[in-house]
């Protein structure tokens, strides 16, 4: 199947400007949940449960989200030093496994998305209970 693979080091390469700015904006998004949470524990006001359950998948799932997005980077890197040494073969599987990584990151990445419109959805709601 790979036999016929071949990958130079600027095929890994193009992928470092795409992870560097998706784990930013991981970094965002995880700046401002936490701001979030801190604003929430500010008020005197408690917290529906919903929304904590719903925080506490969030932190969980941004945590997965940045953990695959910095090893698909490690192993992008990697695969390039294999290239650079004349291992092409276990470069191109490694790169494979950077791929699968950073796939599964932008997974989490539309789960989280979607959580994060059902806490709004639950923020909506109780705006409306109160009116």
């Amino acid at each position: 199947m790979l036999e016929n693979v071949h990958i130079s080091l600027t095929t890994p390469a193009l992928l470092f400007p795409a992870i560097s700015l998706l784990l930013l904006a991981y970094t965002n998004r995880f700046f401002s949940l936490a701001a979030l949470i801190r604003n929430l524990s500010d008020r005197e006001k408690p917290v529906n449960s919903g929304q904590i359950k719903n925080l506490h998948k969030r932190i969980a799932i941004i945590k997965r989200m940045q953990e695959s997005g910095v090893l698909a980077f490690a192993f992008c890197v990697l695969c390039m030093i294999l290239i650079y040494f004349g291992f092409a073969h276990i470069g191109s599987l490694v790169f494979g496994f950077s791929l699968m990584l950073l796939l599964y990151s932008l997974l989490l990445s539309v789960i989280e998305i979607r959580i994060s419109v059902d806490a709004l959805n639950i923020h909506l709601e109780e705006m409306s209970e109160h009116k």
